[in-house]
């Protein structure tokens, strides 16, 4: 029996231009999910494809893309994994599809703190899903596709990629802008010989869809969350999990950042933080809510913040919680098994 086990690509949330090179070296959000000779890959974070090759993984045992949501922390390698993926797949008789969130159906509500409407980016097409973000991506870039198409024969990466909006079940009450996360229970949206992956609705407005998702195999089960602030539906989806792998915001650091009561814009952001994201100590409190076995937490925000940090967080939610967190660094290797101890209650 082969143990499945998580890399962590990437463990660092939001944008990662702006790092001090002094900072913890942390890539952007991406985790790879391995059973036996299949990995997948759930969102795609700066610096997913070279975390990816640094991780000993081939794109020719990829068997699929998960997108928790469509921020661009968690998609800005998605054009490098087709471009330059291409040169590694053998062939496209077996797309590799990418799954993630569909067309939002509207715009999000303009901020209160706004003194005048911002224009919104491309009026034509504003909150395109997963296949219509592959598909301009993809064109974007068709002088140098074309090239290698027609004078290299390169296989099209829209023949090696299938791209795909994930359906929200219709009976679920969910509206992008008045109920983004209904009471639900999840639904299957991928099944292979290797996995079964379930998703469900998340808490990260005002970006709407977002998913987590859930992979089970034969021997055990690994729940990631995605961006979230704390809510009912990531502990009914990481329900008894072997492993669960949850976002964690530092709060001291929003405040300190983002808590100029001056600056509007300052706390819009200071306002989306805290309505959007988890501490480490409520990522706690949702294991040992869903019973998990294990809990680490990821896409740290910030990213730039030192590992003593983090771990002294860890430590508090321990303390309070009596659940064990771990802290990962980049490319660490974490098994989800059912011989994994139950965090304690």
């Amino acid at each position: 029996m082969t143990t499945p086990y998580i890399i962590t690509l990437g463990t660092a949330g939001g944008p990662r231009w702006w790092t001090p090179a002094d900072a913890a070296p942390r890539f952007g959000i991406s985790t790879a999910v391995v059973v036996g000779d299949r990995s997948y890959l759930v969102d795609a974070g700066l610096g997913a494809g070279r975390q990816f090759t640094r991780a000993g993984l081939d794109f020719s045992q990829l068997g699929g893309i998960f997108l928790t949501h469509l921020h661009s922390d968690h998609t800005t390698d998605l054009a490098n994994l087709a471009l330059f993926g291409m040169f590694r797949l053998p062939d496209a008789s077996t797309p590799i599809p990418i799954l993630g969130p569909g067309d939002r159906g509207v715009l999000p509500p303009v901020s209160p703190r706004a003194s005048v409407a911002p224009r919104p980016v491309a009026p034509h097409l504003p909150t395109p899903g997963t296949a219509d973000m592959f598909r301009l991506l993809m064109e974007a870039y068709a002088t140098d596709l074309n090239d290698r198409v027609l004078d290299a024969l390169r296989p099209s990466p829209l023949d090696l990629f299938d791209a795909r909006d994930i359906a929200v079940p219709a009976d679920c009450g969910y509206h992008p802008n008045e109920a983004p996360t209904p009471d639900m229970a999840p639904f299957c949206v991928f099944e292979d010989d290797r996995v079964r992956v379930d998703a469900i609705l998340v808490e990260h407005p005002p970006i709407a869809p977002a998913f987590a998702f859930r992979f089970t195999c034969d021997e055990g089960s690994v729940a990631i969350s995605g961006d979230t602030a704390q809510t009912a539906n990531m502990a009914r989806l990481a329900d008894d999990v072997d492993l669960l792998l949850h976002e964690a915001i530092s709060f001291d650091w929003v405040e300190h950042t983002y808590g100029d009561p001056q600056d509007e814009t300052a706390r819009a952001s200071y306002d989306h933080h805290h309505k959007s994201h988890t501490s480490v100590v409520e990522a706690a409190e949702v294991a040992r809510d869903a019973g998990a076995r294990a809990l680490a937490v990821h896409h740290l925000v910030p990213g730039s913040l030192d590992a003593a940090s983090w771990h002294r967080a860890a430590a508090k939610a321990t303390a309070l919680t009596g659940t064990d967190v771990v802290v990962p660094d980049d490319l660490d290797r974490l098994s989800f098994t059912r011989s994994a101890a139950r965090v304690s209650a």
